[in-house]
């Protein structure tokens, strides 16, 4: 499944690493995500919401369905976040795709995605995705 397909089918999106700092990626593309449509949530232990979106520490807390995790973390960070979407999506069935912003990238987060049933997208804007494909 493409990218401009994923995003068109997703209604909700857990954003890993949600920012509290204006002018950040990790935070502006979030917002204008939501002001697009979507039903976002933030993962980031240090704040409990961000310009309104709620925000809880983990995934494993987000209570919600989750079409899309979206990650705004360093690279060698990621091999564990695709685990723990993973475990989460063994255990409540989502999410049901691993985006990695641009720059993003893993080792083997595309296979051990495949593996276990969840799209994988990598090195790409989630928001560039929507402008171009989906407006």
């Amino acid at each position: 499944m493409e990218a401009a397909d994923i995003l068109q089918a997703a209604r909700t999106i857990a954003v890993y690493g949600l920012s509290n700092t204006p002018g950040k990626s990790a935070h502006d593309i979030p917002l204008l995500m939501r002001e697009s449509g979507y039903d976002i949530v933030g993962i980031n232990p240090s704040v409990t919401s961000v310009a309104g979106i709620p925000c809880v520490p983990r995934l494993a807390d987000v209570d919600m369905d989750i079409d899309i995790l979206d990650v705004f973390r360093p690279s060698d960070q990621c091999d564990a976040i695709v685990d723990e979407a993973i475990e989460h999506f063994r255990q409540h069935g989502s999410p049901r795709c691993v985006w990695l912003q641009a720059g993003i990238t893993t080792a083997h987060g595309a296979e051990r995605c495949k593996a276990a049933g969840i799209h994988y997208v990598e090195d790409s804007c989630i928001y560039v995705v929507h402008q171009v494909y989906l407006r």
